[in-house]
């Protein structure tokens, strides 16, 4: 088995076991690219979570091109251009959108604050990119708390 297939098998695997390609959480696994990974934040001692997402070079995508929180809360993000292209990132952040350019081979932070669970997608806005343009989400894990749950059934949580 080639190393691209066994990559390609494990990330199905990744988004199989945190339950993005189920009922209700399809999204994710049907819509969104997975060449450029699965990547998880990484929680400092200090509770603030980082994470790195870079653009290879003449790839037109994003890496990772799913970023998992292990919970809601503020993320410092670096961003990395690695091609000879310029791009940028728009990125969610509690309702409204942080923008970085992204010069070629540049690099900039972000600082999101991503409170609740779901997902969030980024993109870049500028330009096509080969007809989709750059993409990915950030997926936030975790429960709505009790208080913003909606009054319906209990929906099937598989």
């Amino acid at each position: 088995m080639t190393t691209a297939k066994r990559e390609e098998q494990v990330l199905s695997e990744v988004v199989s076991e945190l339950g993005l390609d189920k009922q209700n959480r399809a999204t994710i696994g049907r819509l969104l690219t997975h060449g450029g990974g699965l990547a998880h934040a990484e929680e400092g001692s200090d509770g603030r979570m980082r994470a790195t997402i870079r653009i290879p070079e003449d790839e037109l995508i994003y890496e990772p091109s799913i970023l998992v929180m292990p919970h809601g809360g503020e993320i410092d993000i670096e961003l990395l251009n690695d091609d000879t292209n310029t791009h940028c990132a728009l990125l969610p952040s509690n309702g409204d959108y942080v923008w970085q350019w992204l010069p070629n081979h540049s690099r900039g932070t972000v600082t999101l604050d991503l409170d609740g669970p779901g997902y969030y997608w980024y993109s870049s806005n500028v330009g096509n990119d080969e007809g989709k343009g750059l993409f990915g989400a950030i997926v936030v894990l975790g429960d709505v708390p009790a208080e913003a749950r909606l009054d319906r059934p209990a929906q099937p949580r598989v």
